[in-house]
């Protein structure tokens, strides 16, 4: 898969990728994408074996189809727990940074597990979310939707809920074993859940992410289903809070997502 292809150059201490045509998402670069190529510089910086806990972006400014630079360092390394930082930056400017945690396991006597994943309607039994051009972003030809909870973006929704099924579409996906990258991809693929409130289209973008995750990840493909629900904590003065999760296709969770969303309308 193409988006593998720019996982895989995003390693290189320092590199420069030159991000395709295809994904936009208005007039930036879908920012999921952008968010994966930025964690696979964060992990380059630590021991292969270690474990993503907590990971946070910053959106700083939109990030444009052409060439990015990539620069991590290590903040900290414990014993148990490191810390590093990452950015990406597009002509001389930081268009993207981000904060990291990776901790390994260790025994402990608490053990809280978190909920299993909602009762959805089956993907085969959901019409697939239509492409509409000028209206719905371009990197979501890249993925395949079926809304499960909710109602579609722009509709004047009174629900503050908002999710369904996905996966990442292409034959390739279906035998790709899903890694952090494609997670994120598959979360932020959906649409901010405050769009279904809105009554007529209007820009949206994030402004601040963060995702804890739950490893070891499970024995999926991109091309599984995955499940999300999202829900609008708060919104005022232009600015939503949402929560969301994440279940693998065998219904354990896998993420916690939590996001600071502008909004334009």
């Amino acid at each position: 898969m193409e988006f593998d292809v720019l996982m895989s150059r995003s390693r290189a201490a320092g590199a420069t990728v030159e991000i395709p045509e295809g994904w936009a998402q208005g007039r930036a670069t879908f920012g999921g994408l952008v968010a994966a190529m930025l964690y696979e510089q964060l992990a380059a910086q630590v021991d292969p074996d270690s474990t993503l806990r907590s990971i946070t972006f910053s959106f700083v400014a939109p990030v444009a189809a052409g060439p990015v630079s990539l620069q991590g360092s290590v903040l900290r390394a414990g014993r148990s727990v490191s810390q590093v930082e990452a950015r990406m930056e597009q002509d001389g400017q930081v268009v993207l940074a981000a904060f990291a945690s990776f901790g390994s396991s260790r025994d402990s006597s608490i053990h809280v597990p978190a909920d299993t994943a909602p009762h959805f309607v089956a993907p085969e039994e959901l019409q697939p979310l239509p492409y509409i051009g000028g209206l719905v972003p371009e990197f979501t030809q890249k993925f395949d939707y079926r809304i499960s909870a909710g109602d579609m973006p722009f509709s004047g929704s009174a629900s503050n809920r908002f999710g369904g099924w996905a996966r990442f579409r292409g034959e390739e996906a279906a035998t790709r074993r899903v890694e952090i990258g494609h997670l994120l991809a598959l979360i932020d693929a959906w649409p901010p859940a405050v769009l279904p409130m809105l009554k007529q289209p209007a820009p949206a973008s994030s402004l601040t992410w963060t995702l804890e995750f739950m490893e070891p990840l499970p024995e999926a493909t991109c091309g599984d289903w995955w499940q999300y629900l999202a829900d609008v904590e708060q919104a005022a003065d232009g600015y939503a809070v949402a929560q969301a999760r994440l279940w693998s296709p065998a219904g354990k969770p896998v993420a916690f997502s939590r996001q600071t969303v502008t909004v334009f309308g």
